[in-house]
């Protein structure tokens, strides 16, 4: 439930700065996206990760009724290099939950390890440090990453849910 949650609470959040943000984007850009890129910080503060919302084109920025609800990179831990479960698992759930997708191994190098989840609208980059989700957040997506969240990334778990993850 950590994705829904987080994306829900981004999207939230987002939409309320929206105002201040589409007169930044008129004014300065650069200066709008630093301001959505807070935003996403602040978010992930709260569970311990960093968001980053991403505009992989340019005018994306611009599609404001989409802000947090595609194109997001979560980072949990930049030392974890391997995964806490079989790659094959993460790619058997993502075909459980997506039926037809490619699903391959990715970033293998220097000792690390990835998959990366290919399908009709976008991808998903699962490291063992970060996930990258390169499409728009439908309730397969949500449900996948919410599975990602807790079982691979291991948020949740005991003694590291929301609550014990809000840094003072």
């Amino acid at each position: 439930m950590f994705f829904s949650m987080m994306s829900s609470e981004l999207q939230a959040s987002l939409k309320s700065n929206l105002p201040q943000i589409r007169i930044l984007l008129k004014k300065n850009p650069a200066i709008a996206y630093t301001k959505i890129t807070e935003i996403g910080f602040d978010v992930g503060r709260k569970y311990n990760v960093q968001l980053l919302v991403n505009f992989p084109h340019r005018e994306k920025i611009n599609e404001f009724e989409m802000y947090g609800k595609r194109d997001l990179s979560i980072i949990i831990d930049r030392q974890r290099r391997n995964f806490p479960i079989e790659r094959s698992v993460i790619k058997s759930k993502a075909r459980e939950i997506f039926g037809s997708v490619q699903a391959d191994d990715a970033y293998m190098y220097e000792g690390k390890e990835g998959v990366r989840i290919m399908f009709d609208g976008g991808r998903i980059d699962i490291l063992p440090h970060s996930l990258h989700v390169w499409c728009y957040f439908d309730q397969k997506v949500t449900e996948y990453c919410d599975w990602l969240l807790s079982e691979v990334y291991q948020l949740g778990r005991s003694g590291s849910d929301v609550s014990s993850q809000t840094k003072s």
